[in-house]
C-alpha cells in the first residue's frame, strides 16, 4: 500500500518507541520519512537500523528559533512536508505540592510549545498547495486527568484545543489537523514500569492489555492519507477502553 507515494513526512521524535513505529509505517506508505532529534548518537545508530531510508535532522522543538533554522535544512535536502507528525514529548511528573517551575515549564514547552514552534514552520505553506495532513500526539491523560502530571496533562489538553482551533482555520484549503490520544502503550518506558505496577495500570484497561506502538502508527497512517480527507478537528482515543467519551 503505497497511499503516501511521494509525500515527505516529517516526525518530531521519531527515534522513541510510538515515534519509530510511526516512521515506519509512514515509510512502508511510501512517504519519504524525516525525524527530529536531540541525542545525536542515539539518533544515528537508530537511523542505520532502520529498513528505509530515514532522514535525521537535529532540532530542539522547544526552541523556535531552532525550528525556523530545522525548517530550512528540511526543505533544502528533502522538500517541504506534506505530512507533520507532532509526536515529541517528555514527562517531568511530580504532586503539585511539590513541582518545581522548572518542571511546569519543560513539560509544556517540550510538549506544548513545541507543536506551535514545529507547526508554524509548515501549514501556511501547505494550505498554500492545497494539501496537508498535521496529527498531534497527545494523551489519555490529556483527556482524564492524572495524579502527579498537572504539568503533563495541561500540556496535552492543549494540544487538542491547539487541533480544533488550526483545524478551523486550514479546512478549506485541503489540510486536515487531527489528534490522537494514546493510552498505555508497550514501549521502553512504559515496560520499565515496575511489574507490579503496570500490572495494576492494565487491570483498568477493559481490553486487557497494553496497547502496541504498530497500533499508534496505523491510525496516524490513516489519518495523514488521502481516505481521510473528510476527517478534521477531532481527537481519537487509542486507550482500550480505558477513558470512553
Amino acid at each position: 500500500m503505497n497511499d503516501l507515494q511521494n509525500k515527505v513526512a516529517l516526525v518530531t521524535g521519531g527515534t522513541g518507541g510510538i515515534g519509530s513505529a510511526i516512521c515506519r509505517r509512514l515509510a512502508a506508505a511510501g512517504a519519504r520519512v524525516v525525524s527530529t532529534y536531540r541525542n545525536e548518537e542515539k539518533a544515528k545508530a537508530w537511523a542505520s537500523a532502520q529498513d528505509y531510508e530515514a532522514t535525521i535532522l537535529p532540532c530542539d522543538v522547544g526552541s523556535y528559533d531552532d525550528c525556523v533554522r530545522m525548517a530550512a535544512e528540511l526543505e533544502s535536502q528533502v522538500g517541504p512536508p506534506d505530512i507533520l507528525v507532532n509526536n515529541a514529548g517528555i514527562t517531568r511528573d511530580a504532586s503539585f505540592k511539590k513541582i518545581a517551575p522548572e518542571q511546569w515549564r519543560a513539560v509544556i514547552n517540550a510538549n506544548l510549545d513545541s507543536v506551535f514552534n514545529v507547526s508554524h514552520q509548515f501549514v501556511n505553506a501547505m494550505a498554500d498547495r492545497g494539501w496537508g495532513r498535521v496529527v498531534n500526539i497527545s494523551s489519555l491523560n490529556g483527556q482524564k486527568g492524572c495524579f502527579g502530571q498537572t504539568n503533563y496533562c495541561a500540556a496535552k489538553a492543549g494540544i487538542h484545543g491547539f487541533t480544533m482551533a488550526l483545524a478551523q482555520e486550514v479546512a478549506r484549503k485541503g489540510v486536515t489537523v487531527n489528534t490522537v490520544s494514546p493510552g498505555y502503550i508497550a514501549t521502553d518506558m512504559v515496560m520499565a514500569i515496575p511489574e507490579e505496577v503496570r500490572n495494576k495500570i492494565v487491570a483498568q484497561i477493559p481490553m486487557g492489555r497494553l496497547g502496541t506502538p504498530e497500533e499508534i502508527a496505523s491510525l496516524v497512517a490513516y489519518l495523514a492519507s488521502e481516505s481521510a480527507g473528510f476527517i478534521t478537528g477531532a481527537n481519537f482515543s487509542a486507550n482500550g477502553g480505558q477513558f470512553m467519551h
